[in-house]
């Protein structure tokens, strides 16, 4: 399959060239336009229970599947929010923890899971409980609001990251849920009340906008809505 993302300076749109027979998964809604050889169907991957824990992490309970049965074709697909796509090559040695709202498409050998934090990353970390594991060998496309930054960690090589601003990981990372100052005070009148702490090595994706944020700085204009 190839693929190029348009637009990355603005609101970015994935096109893909499918061949007859090859597939690619997408969040709910994500089709933009497609060649008239290409079939849309919905799904549920891995079943109910899968479905339901995928709801929780944030995501879509179905997923659209983009199949090129009748030849080859074209696909655009993109995300509903103002941000950046960014694609990352699974090679099946390790995955990704995806956040909330951040997977927005993959190819046919990528398997989309949930993995449950423990209670205290799970409530503090701005996450959930669940947050989404990428696996398998193939291409992801990660969505952001905002633009993606990627961090790259040595070893022993600490970074800490606002929990809002935050897209993907490598799955064999440990990270901590702290305080951003040395009370909680302080943490308060800063603005920085919980942050997340990543060790080495590794890759971290962040955001450049914090969506909670957004919606508070609408809040204060008096505009209001629901997602």
């Amino acid at each position: 399959m190839k693929y190029e993302i348009l637009y990355q300076d603005a609101f970015p749109v994935v096109r893909c060239e499918l061949r007859r027979g090859e597939r690619l998964k997408a969040e709910s809604d994500a089709m933009v336009a497609m060649s008239g050889t290409i079939d849309v169907t919905g799904g549920v991957e891995g079943g109910l229970f899968r479905g339901l824990t995928r709801m929780l992490a944030g995501e879509s309970f179905f997923f659209q599947y983009l199949t090129a049965s009748r030849g080859d074709g074209e696909v655009l697909f993109a995300h509903s929010t103002p941000g950046g796509i960014i694609d990352v090559e699974l090679d099946g040695s390790y995955g990704l923890r995806v956040q909330k709202d951040g997977f927005l498409a993959a190819t046919d050998g990528i398997e989309i899971d949930t993995k449950a934090q423990n209670l205290i990353q799970g409530i503090f970390s701005g996450e959930g409980l669940f947050v989404l594991n990428v696996s398998g060998k193939g291409t992801v496309f990660v969505s952001s609001y905002g633009a993606i930054h990627a961090i790259n960690l040595n070893p022993n090589e600490e970074i800490i990251v606002d929990n809002g601003h935050l897209v993907a990981w490598a799955d064999y990372m440990n990270y901590s849920i702290e305080k951003a100052s040395g009370g909680w005070g302080n943490s308060i009148m800063s603005g920085e009340f919980l942050v997340c702490r990543f060790r080495g090595p590794g890759v971290v994706l962040i955001q450049t906008r914090n969506p909670k944020g957004f919606k508070n700085w609408l809040g204060k204009l008096g505009i209001t809505g629901s997602k």
